[in-house]
């Protein structure tokens, strides 16, 4: 397979940046940033939130470039991007906005990319539907419906303690699945 210069480059780049050399992280800095946030606000349609998940990724790449052995950097750069994303939306509360945003998104020109989102939503929602029925229920309530965890305890005649544990529960199966990428 033919490694093309833009390749060679930034494995250039790479090695200079593992030595601590700043120029070579502004150097990847420049060639990224303008593409990582087109991509990063394409999927989730906030600047701000885009800036600061480009921010982390690229003070993640500098702070941590010694410890990983990158062979492909816009492959990295963006599935961190991807990654970020995504913790981050696993975080939020969901409203009908968030889910409308979700299934609406068709940005991929790349097969692989489509294939890669289709499979993390999938996966994401798949996890969802495995939950234990009552885990499930307060997950839902709490995430989509937007009940607080006072509420869902009313509502189900439940302690809020329980309601957290299981909210809690929840949360550690679906990172379980995501598994610990950016």
């Amino acid at each position: 397979m033919k490694i093309s210069s833009s390749n060679r480059k930034d494995s250039r780049l790479l090695k200079q940046l593992q030595k601590g050399n700043k120029e070579a992280f502004n150097a990847i800095f420049e060639k990224y940033w303008d593409r990582l946030y087109i991509y990063a606000f394409k999927i989730y349609n906030d600047e701000n939130i885009c800036e600061d998940i480009i921010q982390e990724v690229f003070i993640n790449l500098w702070e941590n470039n010694k410890n990983y052995q990158i062979e492909n950097l816009d492959a990295y750069l963006f599935r961190s991007v991807k990654n970020r994303i995504a913790n981050h939306i696993r975080d939020l509360k969901f409203t009908e906005l968030h889910e409308e945003v979700i299934n609406s998104i068709y940005l991929f020109n790349i097969p692989s990319e489509e294939l890669e989102y289709n499979e993390l939503k999938s996966g994401i929602f798949g996890r969802i539907e495995a939950l234990p029925p009552r885990c499930k229920q307060i997950f839902l309530l709490s995430r989509c419906e937007n009940y607080t965890n006072l509420e869902i305890a009313e509502l189900l005649k439940i302690s809020k303690r329980t309601v957290e544990t299981q909210i809690s529960n929840a949360i550690k199966l679906i990172r379980s699945y995501l598994g610990n990428e950016n």
